[in-house]
C-alpha cells in the first residue's frame, strides 16, 4: 500500500502541468484566454490513452518486471521533459512550450495506464478499498503540490525553478518505484493485441440501451467540466494573485472535494445510483452559479472560498456518481480495458471544451460564461431522469454486463 501511495503521487505530479499550472504560467505572460483555451488541446492524450494501453498490457520491458519497467522509464522521460520547460519563455517559444505540454500529458497518460495495472495487479480483494484510497490520497496530494506549490515558488523564484523542482521529485519518484515490490503475475497475458481489445469492446457495446448509457456517460459533467475549464485565468483575472490561487484555491478544493467524496459514498448506500446522480448532478449545476455571482462581485476573498467550497463539495460528490456508472457499466472479466475507455470517454468534455471555453469569457465576459456553464448542465440531468430505468437496472445487477 505503500508503493500503491507513491505511485499515486507519481500519477497526480504531472497532471496539473497540462492545466491549471500550465494556465498560469501562459496568463502570467500575458497569453490571451483564447490560445489558453487553444492550449487545453495538450491534454488530449488523456481522453485517448485507450488506444495504445493494450500495447503497455501486452508487451513488457526486459528489466525490473513487467510493470514498474513501464513505470520506471515513463518517470525518467517526464523528468526530462519537464525540466525542459525551464529552457524557455511563453513570450518568444509559445509553440516549443505546446509540444512539450503534449509531451507531458502522452508520458502522463500513459504512465496512468501502467500504475492502474500495477493496483490492480498488486491489490488481494480485500485490500481495494485500502488501494482506492491510497491512489486518490496520493493523486490529489501530488496534483495540489504541482499547482499550489509550483504557482507558490513561481510568485518567488520564478517559474524555471517550479518546473524544475517538479522535475526532481519525478526523479525522487522513480526512485521509489525501484523499490516498489512488483505484482505477482496470477493471469497470463493476451495472446495477441486483438484478443485484448475485441472481446471486452464488443462485449461492452453489444447490449440494448448501451449507447444511450455512454452518451449519459458524457454529459453528465459537461457543466462542471466547463465551468473549471478556465478556472485559474478567471481569478486571475479577478485580480487573485499566484500565491493566493495556490495557497487558498487548491487547499479549498482539495477539502471540499475530499468532503463531497465522503459525503457522497455515504449517500449513495441510501439512495442507489439513481437518485445519486440526479441529485448531485442537480447540485453540481447549481453550485456553478456561485462563481457568477463572483465573477458579479469581483475579488472578494471570503466570496472566493464559499464558491470554490460549494462547488468542489458538488464536484466531489458527482464524481463519485459518475465512477460507481462507470463501474455499473463495467464487466469484471474485461474491467481493465472497460474501465480505461469508458474513463477516456468520461473526459471528453475537459479535453474538448477548452476552446470554446477560451472564446466565451473573451467575448461575453465572466458572469455570462458561468451562467451557460450551468445552462449545459441540465442536458446531463435530464438525461439521467430520461434513463432512470437502466441506471436502476444497472446498480440492481452490481458489476454489470451489457450483453
Amino acid at each position: 500500500m505503500v508503493a500503491v501511495l507513491a505511485l499515486g503521487l507519481a500519477s497526480g505530479l504531472p497532471y496539473n502541468l497540462t492545466d491549471g499550472t500550465l494556465q498560469a504560467w501562459l496568463k502570467d505572460y500575458g497569453v490571451s484566454n483564447t490560445q489558453i483555451g487553444l492550449l487545453t488541446l495538450v491534454g488530449l492524450p488523456y481522453a485517448w490513452k485507450f488506444l495504445w494501453a493494450p500495447l503497455i498490457d501486452r508487451y513488457s520491458l526486459p528489466f525490473i518486471g513487467r510493470r514498474r519497467g513501464w513505470i520506471f522509464v515513463l518517470q525518467l522521460a517526464l523528468a526530462g521533459v519537464i525540466a525542459a520547460n525551464a529552457l524557455y519563455s511563453p513570450l518568444d517559444a509559445l509553440t516549443s512550450i505546446a509540444v512539450l505540454a503534449f509531451a507531458i500529458g502522452f508520458l502522463s497518460a500513459s504512465q496512468d495506464i501502467v500504475i492502474n495495472a500495477y493496483t490492480a495487479d498488486v491489490a488481494r480483494p480485500h485490500e481495494r478499498g485500502l488501494a482506492a484510497m491510497a491512489t486518490s490520497v496520493g493523486y490529489r496530494a501530488a496534483s495540489w503540490f504541482s499547482f499550489s506549490i509550483a504557482l507558490i515558488v513561481a510568485q518567488y523564484a520564478g517559474w524555471q525553478a517550479a518546473y524544475l523542482m517538479i522535475a526532481v521529485a519525478m526523479v525522487a519518484l522513480a526512485v521509489g518505484t525501484l523499490l516498489a515490490p512488483e505484482p505477482v503475475q496470477r493471469a497470463t497475458p493476451p495472446d495477441t493485441l486483438r484478443e485484448s481489445i475485441t472481446v471486452p469492446l464488443r462485449q461492452l457495446l453489444a447490449g440494448p440501451g448501451a449507447l444511450a448509457l455512454i452518451v449519459l456517460l458524457v454529459v453528465y459533467k459537461v457543466g462542471d467540466a466547463f465551468s473549471l475549464r478556465l478556472f485559474t485565468p478567471f481569478l486571475m483575472d479577478l485580480g487573485f494573485s499566484k500565491a493566493e490561487i495556490g495557497v487558498v484555491t487548491k487547499t479549498t478544493m482539495a477539502l471540499a472535494t475530499i468532503a463531497g467524496t465522503v459525503l457522497g459514498g455515504i449517500w449513495m448506500i441510501r439512495l442507489g445510483l439513481y437518485r445519486a446522480m440526479l441529485w448531485f448532478g442537480s447540485f453540481q449545476a447549481v453550485s456553478n452559479l456561485t462563481y457568477m455571482v463572483l465573477a458579479v462581485a469581483g475579488k472578494n476573498h471570503v466570496l472566493m472560498i464559499a464558491a470554490i467550497a460549494i462547488d468542489n463539495l458538488a464536484g466531489g460528490m458527482g464524481s463519485v456518481a459518475l465512477t460507481a456508472f462507470v463501474l455499473a457499466l463495467c464487466d469484471q472479466r474485461f474491467s481493465a480495458f472497460q474501465y480505461a475507455l469508458l474513463s477516456a470517454i468520461a473526459v471528453i468534455p475537459r479535453t474538448y471544451l477548452g476552446v470554446p471555453a477560451g472564446f466565451l469569457a473573451d467575448r461575453a465576459g465572466w458572469p455570462t460564461f458561468y451562467l451557460i456553464s450551468f445552462i449545459a448542465a441540465i442536458p446531463g440531468i435530464a438525461l439521467v431522469w430520461w434513463l432512470r430505468r437502466d441506471v436502476r437496472t444497472l446498480d440492481a445487477r452490481g458489476t454489470a454486463e451489457i450483453s
